[in-house]
């Protein structure tokens, strides 16, 4: 998790000069505001609890959108199109690049501003590199409260792109409202590795790069995501996932990707399920933090960091099983002195 600058450092213990900043739209006060709640410090995380919770009122009006996709599937390019249409729509766009963490740095690597070159001149959008810190599904921890913080600062769309597609890129579907894949045809096996998880969560697929030779392979892509969807149990009572095709070179088809996340987004508002949704999500989160609170607690404390190499080598001598070892270890929760 990156570490603050001087300046954040030095001007951390007032939140209302960051609160105000956001509120007031100030992108730089939102990129000092996403740096504090990005900081590992302990005393940089108590003001940006504090920060988010005067934010949170000012929240949940935004679209929340998940993109992930195969690699080569066009992403960067995807969300600068569609990011720019959005734009023109008289909407304001933050895009919150999840990206592979460097080994050594902990930093971001891809450069997506580098990826998003329309987008990241446009006056209306706010583009965001955030380190993935090695966290499931490549999605950074701080990542639903920097969300928060785009919103207080009044961008009605949030994009949420992460590294690519796995298992775990259900991660990323619990904290949006709409969940969209972005694939690519004409490159052999058409389900091109997506596990079946993945499909589950989909709110909808496009099928990006339907230009020139490509436009036949991708409707035939199209076709057959159809079948496989009608394979599986849909997520939403109300809302079956549609499968489009679009062109973000040729600006193709990204109309009619809008109109679909706004009839999704009516449909949901109207039966309460985005409520029910967004209020699951929040509850998700919380003990989420919380397992990994104990985690850390439990991993941070001197006698299991020094019975835990010992326990190590007797599981592998075989002089002991793992049942045995871990509740061993777990008794130190009875009485932890």
């Amino acid at each position: 998790m990156r570490q603050a600058s001087p300046e954040i450092d030095r001007m951390h213990k007032n939140p209302d000069f960051y609160i105000k900043g956001v509120l007031d739209g100030n992108r730089l006060m939102l990129a000092r505001t996403i740096t504090l709640i990005e900081s590992s410090l302990p005393a940089h995380q108590d003001t940006a609890n504090r920060i988010v919770e005067q934010l949170l009122p000012h929240t949940g009006k935004a679209t929340r959108l998940g993109i992930t996709g195969v690699p080569g599937a066009g992403k960067s390019t995807f969300i600068d199109s569609f990011g720019t249409l959005l734009t023109r729509k008289d909407h304001k766009v933050a895009v919150l690049a999840i990206d592979p963490s460097s080994v050594r740095s902990g930093g971001s690597v891809l450069g997506d501003k580098t990826r998003m070159l329309n987008l990241s001149v446009n006056e209306h959008a706010f583009i965001r590199p955030s380190p993935s810190g090695g966290t499931l599904g490549g999605v950074a921890r701080k990542t639903r409260e920097t969300m928060l913080a785009c919103e207080a600062a009044g961008f009605d769309v949030i994009i949420v792109e992460t590294v690519g597609v796995g298992q775990s890129e259900t991660a990323v579907a619990s904290m949006v409202d709409f969940f969209l894949i972005l694939m690519i045809g004409g490159a052999g096996d058409e389900l091109q590795g997506i596990k079946k998880g993945i499909l589950e969560v989909a709110d909808g697929i496009v099928i990006n790069k339907a230009d020139g030779d490509n436009v036949l392979r991708a409707e035939r892509a199209r076709r057959e995501y159809e079948t496989a969807l009608h394979l599986l149990s849909a997520s939403n009572r109300n809302w079956y996932p549609p499968v489009l095709t679009c062109s973000a070179l040729e600006l193709s088809g990204l109309d009619e990707i809008w109109e679909m996340i706004g009839k999704f987004r009516k449909i949901m508002q109207e039966s309460g399920d985005l409520t029910e949704k967004r209020q699951k999500q929040a509850l998700d989160w919380m003990r989420f933090l919380l397992d990994e609170g104990l985690r850390n607690w439990f991993y941070g404390k001197s006698e299991i960091s020094r019975k835990l190499p010992e326990m190590i080598e007797k599981i592998e001598n075989q002089d002991i099983s793992p049942t045995a070892a871990a509740l061993q270890l777990l008794d130190y929760l009875k009485d932890p002195r």
